[in-house]
């Protein structure tokens, strides 16, 4: 696989315009791909996750933030994964929740926080920071890296 990152930048000018862009993503999502989602608090991370899911095919009234439970699972047209590693303490902690057997049995999957257990992320993924440019608007920085997840963003 090649080593070469795809870059794209959106801005998004409110909660609505962050789950437009969420939709788009899952509309054209793949199985076996992972996302990683990093931003401050309150960047819209989960409002992005919504507008993914409902790109899938999930009412994006079904999606909450995973903080506390840590990982839910959603059904649309492919299984979508959301966690988040805010309260992982370990690496050990984040490959225990099966994100690997999921991503090999075709889900998707989201990881909010990615950055805290960016050792255990796969090689071929998508990375996402989203950067509060202020109240409303917000500037997602997307990097595509390995040759299957470059794929997958040209499409957007």
């Amino acid at each position: 696989m090649s080593d070469a990152i795809s870059r794209l930048e959106i801005i998004s000018e409110s909660p609505d315009d962050t789950r437009r862009i969420g939709s788009r993503f899952g509309a054209i999502l793949d199985g076996g791909i992972l996302i990683g989602l990093d931003g401050d608090l309150g960047s819209g991370k989960t409002c992005f996750v919504q507008g993914l899911a409902q790109g899938l095919g999930v009412s994006s009234d079904e999606v909450s933030s995973p903080t506390f439970v840590i990982c839910h699972v959603y059904q649309g047209r492919l299984t979508l994964l959301h966690a988040d590693a805010y309260r992982l303490k370990q690496v050990d902690e984040f490959e225990d929740l099966g994100i690997f057997e999921s991503l090999e049995n075709g889900a998707a999957v989201v990881v909010e926080w990615s950055q805290r257990v960016a050792a255990a992320l796969p090689a071929d993924r998508i990375q996402i920071q989203i950067e509060e440019l202020s109240p409303e608007r917000r500037r997602f920085a997307i990097q595509a890296i390995g040759e299957i997840s470059q794929l997958m963003l040209a499409k957007y």
